[in-house]
């Protein structure tokens, strides 16, 4: 998934935005290796992430968070009202599995089953809907 998803045949302006893969182990390293270096054979250039140790998580700035919820501005606003402590709005399970669905993370079925437990209006619930199944 992360080679579909991240195309990094272009170094990176800063080191804030370079792709990179953080391993806790040699088993780790070498998969992520191994794969790396399908990928270069697959596009036929160079990949520039970094495969490196992991040491410490950092939470990206609020303003990276929810990137596809923050796409659809208003059901981020709605969102924005029910959490406005930036920290609330990062750490709820009900703005994460929404920039999900936003993200194409899921199905329409499946966003069926659990919209009711998200929190929205039923006008933000529409909308939502709506772009889930286009």
């Amino acid at each position: 998934m992360f080679w579909k998803m991240n195309d990094a045949r272009m170094q990176a302006p800063s080191a804030q935005y370079r792709s990179i893969v953080f391993y806790h182990n040699d088993g780790q390293r070498d998969s992520a290796e191994k794969m790396k270096a399908q990928e270069e054979g697959r596009v036929k250039a160079t990949i520039f992430t970094e495969i490196v140790p992991f040491t410490r998580f950092y939470l990206a700035e609020g303003y990276h968070q929810k990137y596809y919820l923050r796409g659809s501005s208003d059901i981020a606003a709605e969102y924005l009202a029910i959490y406005p402590d930036i920290k609330d709005f990062i750490d709820s399970t009900a703005t994460a599995r929404v920039n999900g669905y936003l993200g194409r993370y899921g199905t329409k079925v499946q966003l069926e089953k659990e919209i009711d437990s998200l929190g929205l209006s039923e006008a933000r619930r529409k909308r939502l809907l709506a772009i889930v199944t286009q």
